[in-house]
């Protein structure tokens, strides 16, 4: 037993020894072990990134400031002021000489109001909301670049709650104007006004939605929404993109508290345009007219009616010696297209009506008791209504 030991013991000090040689002079000699890959994790950056994929990614994906978009369009932008004359309820033995002489015959008060406005021609033209200017007796506009000038109103449009004013303060830097058809949800912008009246705020945020309507604000609702803080004095102010460019007008908030909540809308540059250059050529905006009182089309209503999409605008009231009348439009009626463009539902039907030239005339193609019709409408002229 003792020399098998003694065998074994030799023979292991033998292999430690060959093995131990083997290691140092010819290790290639021995059985290599799988190495695992080590994997090392970096914070993700745009100085980090290969620079394939920074040449491939979109600029807005390392853009860093926003410096020359707000330098670009904050000239364009101005504070403005308004005051008018409230005249308080006034007891009737006020009216008696000697009660006013010793209550005195003042009983006016002045109400001073603020908002924001953007230069939209270099002639001193500025595009602001209405309500911003609405019955003021007094307007005052501050400058970016320090200088203050009364203005007058050229004319307003409530329908949108736009209105162009004028400074003659000589040539002024006008803003330039984006395409907002190539607007999307996503994009990046800018808001620029005087909120609180702290002085001209720059803040930013996204498009958070397109083509907002039947919020009830305005008649012609086609508002775009962003998350850019919009505060109580931003109203009129700009919305610009990255390069500055006007996207649109700040025109409301959301909000239960009088605070920004991340939700706010703006009226796009192309309504806008399309409203200053009717104001400034004609002092107000003409538009179409057909005379119909309409509602959405339900699914449920689709149904009923036997139309194959909910889709349109459903004719429920026709308006006495209205253009809609005198073509043969019936309550009832579902129409799907005006000048051959599709109809989604009521506020796109306004829209599109308002569109049109007075006295033109236009095909509107309808849904009349399960089948489709055809009428050339003669477009009347839209009414103005009276403002509270």
């Amino acid at each position: 037993m003792k020399k098998l030991w003694l065998i074994f013991a030799q023979t292991t000090t033998v292999g430690l020894a060959i093995w131990f040689l083997a290691t140092i002079l010819h290790p290639e000699w021995l059985p290599q072990r799988a190495i695992r890959d080590v994997v090392t994790l970096r914070e993700g950056n745009a100085a980090s990134a290969p620079q394939s994929l920074v040449a491939s990614a979109p600029a807005s994906h390392v853009v860093t400031s926003y410096s020359h978009a707000a330098h670009r369009a904050m000239p364009a932008v101005v504070n403005i002021y308004t005051s008018k004359e409230v005249r308080s309820s006034r007891h009737p033995m006020l009216n008696d000489p000697a009660f006013r002489r010793f209550f005195g015959n003042d009983d006016a008060q002045r109400a001073s109001s603020l908002g924001s406005g953007v230069i939209v021609s270099d002639k001193g033209y500025i595009i602001t909301n209405n309500h911003v200017v609405e019955s003021a007796d007094e307007i005052e506009v501050a400058l970016a670049d320090g200088r203050t000038a009364e203005a007058k109103v050229v004319g307003a449009d409530p329908d949108t709650d736009l209105a162009v004013i004028k400074v003659d303060e000589g040539i002024l830097p006008p803003i330039a104007f984006a395409d907002t058809d190539k607007l999307q949800v996503g994009d990046v912008v800018l808001a620029i006004g005087n909120p609180f009246g702290v002085g001209q705020t720059v803040t930013m945020g996204i498009v958070s939605a397109l083509g907002r309507s039947q919020l009830g604000i305005n008649t012609f609702e086609n508002f775009i929404q962003t998350d850019a803080p919009i505060n109580p004095g931003n109203s009129g102010g700009a919305l610009v993109d990255t390069d500055g460019n006007l996207v649109g007008i700040n025109a409301a908030i959301y909000s239960q508290s009088g605070g920004s909540l991340g939700i706010g809308f703006a009226i796009p540059a192309s309504t806008v345009k399309q409203v200053m250059e009717a104001i400034i050529k004609d002092g107000k905006v003409t538009r179409g007219w057909l005379g119909v009182e309409a509602q959405d089309v339900t699914p449920e209503l689709a149904a009923s009616f036997k139309l194959k999409q909910a889709h349109g605008a459903l004719i429920a009231g026709v308006v006495r010696g209205s253009p809609a009348e005198k073509s043969g439009i019936k309550p009832g009626d579902i129409l799907l297209s005006v000048a051959g463009k599709d109809i989604q539902d009521s506020s796109a039907m306004l829209n599109e009506v308002a569109a049109l030239k007075p006295d033109e005339t236009a095909p509107m193609h309808l849904f009349r008791n399960g089948k489709d019709i055809t009428l050339d409408v003669k477009i009347g002229r839209r009414p103005r209504i009276a403002q509270r």
